[in-house]
């Protein structure tokens, strides 16, 4: 029994690595196409994934919007930590990582659209009531007003104190916090990370 379990295990191991490398290699063809678009040069990895999904209460009412989700490790996460795949819209502009997405997650729903066109997205997605914003985007590849714009579109669509939920490998915050439009908190820099990341989190005054 021991040794049927042993191999059983290293078997689900097996096929999890693999399923790392193939993301990861999926990732950096896609970087080296499009950098400027994709941002990182891998998925983000368990450890700030699950960083970014511990900000999001699977009991709040309404949709998760999932920006610039990649491959899935941010979504994964978010399903991990509770939120139902019916609750959750994930807008790639990436048509190969939607399609990935689609294959991974099923009944997930995927839109590919411009995340930075945020009010208009959530509109052809029939989203009204907005829950949380997870963004992987790579903001710092856009001028500061977009990333501005992209926030004002965000606070306009989200309840007082809900959060958008950013990451980046910067020191500084890809927006500053804004007194009387939206609060600031960043997260520890996450070592187990490569390489090392925070987790910036706005919040709607």
């Amino acid at each position: 029994m021991f040794v049927h379990r042993w191999r059983d295990e290293a078997l689900a191991e097996a096929r999890r690595v693999r399923g790392h490398c193939s993301e990861d290699l999926k990732f950096l063809k896609t970087w080296a196409a499009k950098p400027l678009t994709t941002g990182a040069v891998s998925p983000s990895g368990r450890w700030l994934a699950r960083a970014m999904a511990a900000a999001v209460d699977p009991l709040w009412t309404g949709t998760v919007v999932e920006l610039g989700p990649g491959t899935g490790a941010v979504t994964a996460a978010l399903l991990a930590r509770g939120v139902s795949a019916d609750r959750l819209v994930a807008v790639e502009y990436n048509p190969d990582f939607a399609e990935h997405l689609r294959a991974r997650f099923p009944g997930l729903r995927v839109m590919v659209g411009d995340a930075y066109e945020f009010a208009d997205t959530l509109r052809h997605a029939g989203v009204a009531d907005v829950a949380a914003v997870v963004s992987s985007l790579p903001l710092f590849t856009q001028p500061p007003l977009r990333r501005r714009h992209l926030l004002e579109q965000s606070m306009k669509a989200l309840e007082p104190t809900r959060p958008f939920i950013q990451f980046s490998y910067a020191l500084v915050p890809p927006v500053p916090a804004e007194a009387g439009s939206w609060t600031l908190d960043v997260s520890g820099w996450i070592m187990r990370n490569l390489p090392p990341a925070r987790v910036w989190t706005y919040r709607k005054v």
